[in-house]
């Protein structure tokens, strides 16, 4: 896990966390709707989030966004 931090990549449960704890099925129904971060699938299957994509994304979402 600390390898991953070291290189800004986040899992989906340290996402899940940071967005306040919503649940794994509302990240997936995201992710096929639209809505969610961009993920990197790795050749194991596993999801992650770049953190620049995380805050970017968020940043997207604040009210007044322009």
């Amino acid at each position: 896990m600390a390898r991953e931090r070291a290189t800004g990549l986040l899992t989906v449960r340290e996402v899940l966390e940071e967005l306040g704890g919503i649940s794994r099925r509302t990240f997936h129904r995201w992710r096929e709707l639209g809505p969610a971060p961009a993920c990197i699938r790795l050749p194991n299957g596993e999801l992650r989030v770049r953190r620049s994509v995380l805050n970017a994304w968020l940043d997207e979402r604040a009210e007044g966004a322009a």
